[in-house]
């Protein structure tokens, strides 16, 4: 049995393509992104309205999937991006996001999903947020520390307004059960 062979696409390809669902985009290949389930797009829904809601008072907006140009021939989608209000909006974030979000769906593996926690940091954002739905957990990374997980309390975004009661956000995503 002969090997696949995976096309290279350029970087113009990419952006000119729509993919459905969309992909990220890393040197030339284009990799699938795990979403779907039910309580990861409930998650993103209740962590995109939260930021909605704060908007003004926390100066932040987040935005769910758009493309995040972490280097030349690297396109990462987070699942939340939340970036300063008061800068102008362009199609392909490529200024290092405030906070990006990624949740984790069942078929995730952590290794897989550091290393694009570990590029999201090296482009310079300054803290990632990697919410599991199935534990209620929330691990916290930030360049050059240790990730710290939390099952409780109140998540904040340092240099921010921003404030998380984790509770608040796991009752809501208990909603209905």
């Amino acid at each position: 049995m002969a090997a696949a062979v995976i096309p290279f696409v350029t970087v113009d390809e990419y952006l000119h393509t729509s993919y459905s669902p969309d992909v990220d985009y890393i040197d030339g290949h284009i990799e699938e992104r795990n979403l779907g389930e039910f309580d990861h797009g409930d998650l993103q829904t209740i962590l995109g309205t939260i930021f909605r809601n704060h908007q003004k008072d926390w100066g932040l907006k987040a935005v769910t999937d758009v493309r995040v140009q972490i280097a030349p021939t690297r396109f990462r989608i987070p699942d939340l991006s939340v970036i300063d209000s008061a800068k102008p909006r362009t199609r392909i974030i490529r200024e290092a996001p405030a906070l990006c979000i990624e949740i984790l769906s069942p078929e995730d593996r952590w290794p897989r999903v550091q290393v694009r926690l570990d590029e999201y940091l090296a482009m310079g954002v300054p803290e990632v947020w990697v919410f599991d739905p199935e534990t209620r957990t929330v691990h916290v990374l930030r360049r050059g520390t240790l990730t710290a997980k939390h099952t409780e309390g109140i998540l904040r975004l340092p240099n921010t307004a921003v404030e998380l009661d984790l509770a608040e956000v796991f009752a809501v995503l208990d909603e209905g059960r």
